[in-house]
């Protein structure tokens, strides 16, 4: 949910200044991400402590009612104070392999939000943001940007209600935070698995996926006397979506399996959408999509679902074409002319589809994209783009949380440094199973001369058993290139404030940059330059890369349709409650019958494994406005010549620089002109065409 602190910035005093260690001449010991109080785990609360102890201060400063712009920007120190925390903490719960630090980085997550609640009821801040506001001609344009969106976000925070509602509005505020937590947690605890016996049902070249399990043998000789000790071997699949489509005869239990957990989230979920309709009416809308997209380029329930609808419309035909093509592969191979298609087929089929009609061999792929050398291609993004290095820079004792941490300074020749980045790739042990980007502080001006540097970091989870033989799956790879599309946004980003800096801004135009460059993992002039066999050093084949674009577009529209059904299912349980309820199951089946050609497989509940439901809830569409974006962008400003100068030129200075401090809409109209969005209903839809030239829908 959006509030004053998760989008302000921060007033900067001299005295209280705390810089990263990355700026520091010598190595030092240090806490987590550089920060001296995260030495040890309670090192999170003192951190709590100084937050607030700071905001209070600010508070009081800001009640003086100063200036207009000293108001803006004391309002940007207290969000910095806080968002540090949130960020540092998130982080810290999702990867820190000491169960203290993650223990202890949840608490403070939880208490700082606690806090926010006051700071965003707080009647004296919000009339001292009016006064900003009403002080427009004392303002730059970007603070008059800032101070209208504070006003706007203590107002969606319950500012204006009464004392009794504003207090049922914050303990909704906590429940929420504390649900989607468990939504989240539940995820990882209950994966689901199927047991498999015997073991030789496992091909040998998918034991990677499972773990061996035993059991009592039940194939003892009649001739001897039974052996209590004989053991027959398994294997246990974690049904998690990986693997559900590789063994072909359990892919149905799995299948099954795999969609019927975690059960606990189907309460979990009915309690989160029934709080988020409740505050959503107590601050005087008709639903939670409604209070959620008001301030988004789309802005309302009904742009959003005429968008969907439209693409539904536009994509089911070649769709069909696609289920046709997966029935009459399966019928074929079977020998069965008259079997249908499951829900179960799909990944199976596609994937053998693709390898047979594009000879794709998914571990030579993989042999090209070893996680060093995937590294290295980022660099010369960068370089290529930017004019910027990424130097792989030593971590200060005490400044990691693991060894397999990398950390990279970005450099430009005449702007020195522009932030850090850490890198947190590998799979291990107790780490959350998530590919994210973490804004740990953001990017702010405190001074003519000088700049806080943004400090982020990329977490995924690829597997191997160390750093250098660790190899991507094409599909890891564009997932490393979206997430770093995040990471440039922050750390190329020069606003004045932090309320604005690299991806603080509006939802539905957050993915933009991250679905752009998922663009550069499929440019075979720029996959050339790093994509090396691991062994031989040999460049990846040009007829390999031209393979892999034609599998990745069979099926396209079936994947497009299957995002499609995701927003919907989004918008649609955040929407409007009926006078008797339906469970979501219900509603689920409603809609992938109604918009796919696939069935519902009663008794599952695929949408309850569905995290996007509680990190973007009523704004899962962002993703295909996003994608919508991207295809404009790549075709109009990058295609031509992707890797130049005057491409990346482009790209920072109208775009990636600006960060939430300019509008949207004026962002892509000053890079592409007016063909990257159409005006709907007092909303803002993109222009489909660039997105379905590209699929020949």
């Amino acid at each position: 949910m959006q509030t004053l602190i998760r989008r302000s910035a921060e007033y900067f005093s001299p005295a209280r200044r705390c810089l990263h260690t990355s700026t520091a001449p010598l190595i030092r010991e240090t806490g987590l991400y550089g920060f001296d109080h995260l030495k040890t785990p309670r090192g999170f609360q003192r951190m709590v402590d100084d937050a607030i102890e700071r905001s209070n201060e600010l508070v009081n400063y800001i009640a003086g009612m100063p200036s207009g712009p000293e108001i803006i920007k004391a309002m940007d120190e207290i969000s910095n104070a806080v968002c540090t925390v949130i960020d540092s903490a998130e982080l810290c719960r999702h990867t820190h392999p000491d169960r203290e630090f993650a223990e202890e980085a949840s608490k403070a997550s939880l208490r700082i939000n606690e806090y926010l609640n006051y700071l965003n009821s707080n009647c004296t801040l919000y009339h001292a943001v009016i006064k900003a506001e009403q002080d427009h001609h004392l303002l730059t344009e970007e603070a008059q940007r800032a101070a209208h969106y504070l006003r706007i976000d203590l107002e969606k925070g319950g500012i204006h209600l009464s004392s009794e509602k504003l207090d049922r509005v914050n303990q909704l505020n906590i429940d929420i935070v504390r649900l989607c937590r468990e939504f989240n947690e539940n995820i990882i605890a209950d994966p689901g698995h199927v047991d498999i016996f015997p073991a030789s049902r496992i091909p040998k070249k998918l034991h990677h996926l499972t773990r061996p399990i035993y059991r009592p043998s039940r194939a003892l000789s009649l001739s001897t006397v039974p052996d209590s000790n004989m053991k027959e071997k398994g294997f246990r699949l974690v049904t998690e979506p990986d693997a559900l489509c590789s063994i072909l005869h359990v892919r149905k239990l799995a299948y099954v399996r795999g969609n019927s957990v975690p059960r606990a989230n189907l309460v979990v979920l009915d309690k989160l959408i029934a709080a988020r309709h409740e505050f959503a009416e107590i601050m005087g809308y008709k639903s939670y999509t409604e209070f959620a997209l008001n301030g988004n380029m789309a802005s309302s329930p009904e742009v959003v679902n005429s968008f969907l609808l439209d693409m539904s419309k536009m994509v089911r035909p070649k769709a069909e074409e696609e289920f046709k093509k997966i029935l009459d592969f399966k019928r074929e191979r079977s020998g069965q002319l008259h079997e249908g298609l499951e829900p179960w087929d799909e990944a199976y089929f596609t994937r053998l589809l693709k390898s047979s009609a594009h000879k794709l061999n998914y571990s030579v792929v993989a042999s090209y994209f070893s996680l060093p050398q995937c590294i290295e291609g980022l660099k010369m993004l960068a370089e290529s783009l930017f004019q910027v290095t990424c130097h792989e820079t030593p971590l200060a004792p005490g400044e990691s949380w693991h060894p397999d941490v990398l950390k990279l300074s970005l450099h430009h020749p005449d702007e020195g440094d522009l932030g850090y980045l850490y890198l947190d790739l590998k799979s291990r042990e107790h780490k959350h199973p998530i590919c994210a980007h973490f804004a740990i502080k953001g990017g702010r001006r405190i001074s003519e001369m000088e700049y806080q540097l943004p400090i982020v970091a990329l977490v995924c989870n690829f597997l191997g058993s160390n750093f250098a033989s660790v190899m991507l799956h094409h599909s890891d790879v564009e997932t490393l290139f979206h997430e770093f599309g995040h990471a440039l946004h922050s750390l190329l980003s020069r606003t004045d404030y932090q309320h604005f800096s690299g991806t603080r801004v509006v939802l539905d135009f957050a993915e933009t940059p991250s679905n752009l460059f998922e663009y550069y993992s499929w440019d075979y002039g720029f996959l050339s330059k790093f994509a090396k066999h691991y062994s031989t050093g040999d460049p990846i084949p040009e007829e390999l890369v031209k393979s892999m674009l034609e599998a990745k577009n069979m099926f396209a529209a079936t994947e497009l349709q299957r995002q499609i059904l995701y927003a919907l299912i989004d918008q649609t349980l955040h929407g409007a409650q009926l006078s008797s309820p339906r469970d979501t199951s219900s509603v689920v089946a409603d809609l992938r019958t109604e918009h796919t050609s696939w069935k519902y497989v009663e008794g599952t509940h695929w949408h309850t494994r569905f995290s996007h439901l509680v990190t973007y809830g009523a704004g899962y569409y962002s993703y295909l406005y996003a994608k919508c974006f991207a295809a404009t962008l790549w075709k109009k400003v990058c295609q031509k010549d992707p890797l130049s100068l005057a491409t990346g030129s482009a790209l920072r200075t109208k775009f990636l620089q600006h960060g939430g401090a300019k509008d949207p809409a004026d962002i892509l109209n000053d890079l592409i002109g007016s063909d990257a969005i159409r005006n709907q209903n007092g909303g803002i839809i993109p222009d489909i065409t660039c997105l379905a030239e590209e699929m020949k829908l």
